[in-house]
Parts: C-alpha cells; sequence; structure tokens
C-alpha cells in the first residue's frame, strides 16, 4: 500500500468513527456557555523602557551595549468566534493582529531556480490562529481537525494575557520554541476520572517544524511552517498532553512533541538529503495552584535536536533571500525552566472594596544552547538567568493592568549573582482583556 492511501484510509476511518456517534451531547459534557455562537478576544497594548542595545552578540567583549531606548507596540490582537451547528459540530476561529501589521510575504520562484522572492508590506502580521470543527463525541473522546493549537508548554496551553505574570509572555518557553504554536491536523480529546482521578488529554497529528528555521538564539523557534500557501506535511508532528486535576485548584501537566525528520518539511525537498534525519523531541512539565490568597505556577521544558552539527552548517548556507537567519551552530539540546508567584492582597486585607492587586516575583532559565553537537562551541550570551517582579491589578476579571522591573544576567544559570556579560535591565507597562463580546 502506498504512502498516500494510508493517510486516506487513516481519515476515511476517522471519518467513519464520526458517523457511528449519533447521540448529541449535553451542554455539560463540555464547558461553555453559549446556545448558537459568541464573539470575542484578546488584546494587548505594551510600553517598554530599556538600558540596553538591540543586539548582545554585537556588543563586543561585554555583550550588549548599555543604550538606554524605549518601545511602545500593540503585540496582538485576536478577534475569536464559535459558531454551534448542532449541538455535535461546533466551528473556531481565531484571527491575530500581531504588531498592527500584515506581514512579509515570500514567494519561492521555481521558475528562477528555486530563488526567494521577497516583499515587505508592512512589519507585524496579520495570521489565522485558529479555525478548526469539533465533532463532540462523549466527554471521554471527541474529535478536532482544521488550524490547532499546540499544547506544547505551560504558555501556549494557556496563552491569553490574564494566564501569566508580567505584560509579556515567559521568555524563556517564547524563546526556543513557538508561541502562540498553532498548526493545521487533527486533534483528539476528552476528561476521565472523577475526584482525585480526573485527567483531561489531548493527542494530535499536525504538521512538523522546518528545519530551514532552526538557529543559534532560538533553536527551533523559527521553524514553525506557514510562510507559504500550503505546509509540508511529509513529516508530520506528534503531540500529547495530559492534565491532571484531582484536587481543587490544582493543575498539573505535563506534555511531548515528536517529528520523526523536520528536514522533510524544508522549502525545497533536497536540501538535506545528504546529512540524515533532523529529528525533534520536546519534552515538559508544568503545574499551576490557585487559590483565593495566592497564584502559583511553573514549568520545565527540555528538547533534543537529532544532527544539530550537520544542520547548523548547512543552515549557514542558505540563500540570503530565504527569510531565515542563519545564525550558527546550532544546539543539539535546549532548556527552560521558570516558575512564579503571586499574591491576591484583597484577600490578604479580607476587604472586597479593596482592588484586586496580585504583587508577583518571578524567575526564568533559558538556553537555546544547552548542549552542543559533535565539536560545536555554544556561546554563552545565549545563557540567560531572569528575574521579574510586578504588580498585576485586575481592574475587572477580564482585564488587568500590569506594571514590571525584569533584570537579566547574561552567561550564567545561578539564581543571584552577575553574568559574564552586560545585564540588561527594563520596566514595562501593559494592560490587557480577555472578553465575550456578544453570544447567544
Amino acid at each position: 500500500m502506498t504512502y498516500i492511501n494510508k493517510v486516506q484510509r487513516h481519515f476515511l476511518y476517522v471519518f467513519g468513527l464520526l458517523t457511528l456517534f449519533q447521540t448529541p451531547v449535553k451542554a455539560q459534557d463540555y464547558q461553555d456557555n453559549f446556545d448558537k455562537y459568541r464573539i470575542g478576544g484578546y488584546g494587548e497594548v505594551l510600553a517598554t523602557f530599556k538600558d540596553y542595545g538591540i543586539n548582545r552578540f554585537y556588543g563586543g567583549s561585554e555583550g550588549n551595549s548599555k543604550t538606554n531606548h524605549n518601545e511602545i507596540s500593540i503585540p496582538r490582537f485576536v478577534l475569536a468566534g464559535d459558531y454551534k451547528f448542532n449541538s455535535k459540530w461546533v466551528l473556531g476561529v481565531e484571527v491575530e493582529f500581531e504588531a498592527g501589521g500584515t506581514g512579509i510575504e515570500t514567494e519561492l520562484e521555481n521558475t528562477e531556480n528555486g530563488e526567494y522572492e521577497t516583499e515587505l508590506e508592512k512589519g507585524g502580521e496579520v495570521a489565522l490562529e485558529q479555525f478548526h470543527l469539533t465533532r463532540y463525541i462523549i466527554p471521554e473522546f471527541n474529535v478536532r481537525a482544521g488550524h490547532i493549537i499546540v499544547p506544547v508548554g505551560l504558555t501556549n496551553a494557556h496563552h491569553e494575557p490574564i494566564n501569566f505574570f508580567g505584560a509579556t509572555r515567559p521568555e524563556g518557553e517564547t524563546t526556543i520554541i513557538p508561541s502562540t504554536w498553532h498548526e493545521t491536523g487533527l486533534e483528539f480529546f476528552g476528561r476521565f476520572g472523577k475526584g482525585s482521578y480526573s485527567f483531561n488529554y489531548e493527542a494530535q497529528i499536525v504538521t512538523g517544524l522546518n528545519a530551514n528555521g532552526f538557529d543559534r538564539n532560538a533553536w527551533v523557534a523559527g521553524g514553525k511552517q506557514g510562510k507559504f500557501e500550503v505546509d509540508n506535511f511529509t513529516s508530520p508532528a506528534y503531540v500529547a498532553r495530559l492534565n491532571w486535576t484531582g484536587v481543587r485548584g490544582l493543575r498539573l501537566g505535563a506534555s511531548i512533541y515528536w517529528c520523526a525528520n523536520t528536514g522533510k518539511n524544508c522549502d525545497k525537498l533536497t536540501t538535506y538529503g545528504s546529512i540524515g534525519k533532523l529529528p525533534v523531541t520536546i519534552f515538559t512539565i508544568d503545574g499551576q495552584y490557585v487559590n483565593k490568597y495566592l497564584t502559583a505556577r511553573a514549568n520545565f521544558m527540555q528538547g533534543h535536536l537529532g544532527n544539530a552539527d550537520k544542520l547548523g552548517a548547512r543552515n549557514g548556507r542558505l540563500s540570503n533571500l530565504s527569510g531565515y537567519s542563519r545564525l550558527t551552530p546550532i544546539a543539539k539540546t535546549a532548556m527552560s525552566y521558570s516558575g512564579e508567584v503571586g499574591v491576591n492582597l484583597q484577600s490578604v486585607v479580607g476587604n472586597e472594596k479593596f482592588p484586586v492587586i496580585y504583587p508577583f516575583v518571578h524567575y526564568s532559565y533559558y538556553n537555546p544552547q544547552e548542549k552542543a553537537a559533535g565539536t560545536n562551541v555554544m556561546d554563552d550570551r545565549c545563557q540567560v538567568s531572569l528575574w521579574k517582579a510586578g504588580l498585576n491589578w485586575k481592574a475587572l476579571p477580564n482585564l488587568v493592568v500590569k506594571a514590571d522591573y525584569t533584570t537579566r544576567q547574561i552567561g550564567t544559570r545561578k539564581l543571584f549573582g552577575s553574568g559574564k556579560y552586560n545585564s540588561e535591565n527594563e520596566f514595562a507597562i501593559g494592560i490587557a482583556f480577555v472578553d465575550w463580546f456578544f453570544k447567544k
């Protein structure tokens, strides 16, 4: 049986499962509070005040230059909507406007010897973050197909701005993997168990990463497909996430991502033919605990890339017009871990008229060059130990005003003390919301 026939058989089998289960799902079988449709979204406005330059890798032996500069932006605005065809079939859509722009258009001109042709229209991006049809069957087993969120790590699984402290998303995860990570494919999900044995899960087959986008500073974060009208599905990725929710207020989760050969998803299919497979494996564990007095979160992520030394040598020779960074060497192992805790002053004071303010502290360590492959030498300037402290004021249950101070120590994994290079310090203020505007 050919590869194409195998794929067709698998999708026909899934479609057959969908038609077998015809019993309508009751509203309580999945958590929502609308009957026919709902429209909403989330967004952020951010201002940062920094004491460092724009690139620590060109700051000489001391690292980043001590140059004061300020920035203001709209990191993202997302419009979301759900529509119920009936109690069994639901359409979900999210469109993201990132940095207020329309993106960079890149075309691969095969009529011109495979040269890249790039047109810069405007900074930023407009992206279809989610577009999927969901078939609700039973609480323990449901199916979703389309463009979906890849739930690898704490931030991707819970990426809305009220789900993390600080004015910006946690740096560790967003440095080494895509965020928000969304791919096209098929998902199975559900929940099972009761009481102390309550679990929910997600299992996906989605488009895999593209090794063209892997580099020194961001590991595989630049490998998300979407540059062209179609994505390569030659080597799909397999994703699984399991959450335990058996204690009130506590959620413990683990996720895994595996793509057997990211080189098979490259722009030009012969780019990596001579260097062997380029597998990527990412494993994460994370947790959150919430009660009336405090909110605490933690996560750990580690990833492995096979044949990273050979990939780095090849990516360094990609076309100047490709749009990829070409920064090497590329690590075989990347790592990130973080933790944060915030205290609800309203509950501590014991007065409901007191504003809902969370003073918080956050720590992250991350390194997209944690371990080298072959004879490569890793750059210490990718190693970051970060402390952040600030306030989150929940002016409304779905609207938060944030302010925080961040200091990064470069070239160290120590909790305290200075790194080998100049530190990077910044103050940030932001405002964010998440809400459903209309529903019926």
